[in-house]
């Protein structure tokens, strides 16, 4: 049976495995040990074991026979299917909260897309990438529909775990990334419709995807 208290410290040990290879300290083929992260978070193994098993149903974890669980490896073919889901399910959730989104939101959103700018000259990719995270997380933050957000998160997490960033493979496309989030912001303003809305944020998804791929063709 799963307590309260095991299920609070399931939820730590999975944000902080989730931030270790997010951040790229924990890479590809990295072997986590159970018993020493139980020791790195002062609790016992059962919850960072339920912590491991929710990684690896997510797909960020793999189990090696005589090795145990490891860092899942970078896949490009991963990453390209990974890449089609996201803009559909994150397309989908920015349309659907465009109602939702407030003056406010807008405010905040153009505010981290001018930071984005300004990183354009000394360009640091994984920066840029959390300031891109927040400035989607801003326009579907309220999303009404849970389920929908979930595939979202997973998505990224599933992203964050197979490139640290795009962005370091692909420099140039930060500068248009950036212009096609004003053109977002600027449709939500106008209360464009949300087939709109949603093409917008779809193919700014994609056009990142294709970026990477032109690069690795090359």
């Amino acid at each position: 049976m799963v307590t309260t208290e095991n299920a609070s410290k399931s939820e730590t040990a999975y944000q902080y495995v989730l931030e270790k290879i997010r951040s790229g300290s924990y890479g590809p083929g990295y072997r986590l040990v159970l018993s020493r992260l139980a020791d790195e978070l002062d609790m016992s193994v059962v919850p960072v074991r339920e912590a491991i098993r929710r990684l690896e149903s997510e797909r960020l974890i793999t189990y090696l026979r005589n090795v145990g669980a490891t860092v899942t490896g970078i896949d490009p073919t991963e990453y390209l299917y990974t890449m089609q889901t996201l803009a559909l399910v994150e397309g989908y959730a920015t349309a659907l909260c465009a109602p939702l989104v407030t003056p406010a939101d807008i405010a905040r959103a153009r505010e981290v897309n001018r930071q984005m700018r300004e990183r354009l000259a000394d360009f640091d990719p994984r920066t840029f990438t959390e300031l891109n995270l927040r400035f989607h997380a801003i326009l579907f933050e309220n999303c009404p529909n849970p389920h929908v957000l979930d595939l979202v998160h997973r998505g990224w997490n599933r992203l964050g775990a197979l490139r640290s960033s795009t962005f370091a493979y692909v420099p140039g496309r930060a500068a248009s990334s950036v212009d096609e989030h004003d053109a977002l912001l600027d449709a939500l303003e106008a209360g464009d419709d949300v087939e709109t809305i949603e093409h917008l944020a779809r193919r700014h998804r994609l056009a990142t995807l294709e970026a990477y791929l032109a690069h690795a063709a090359a």
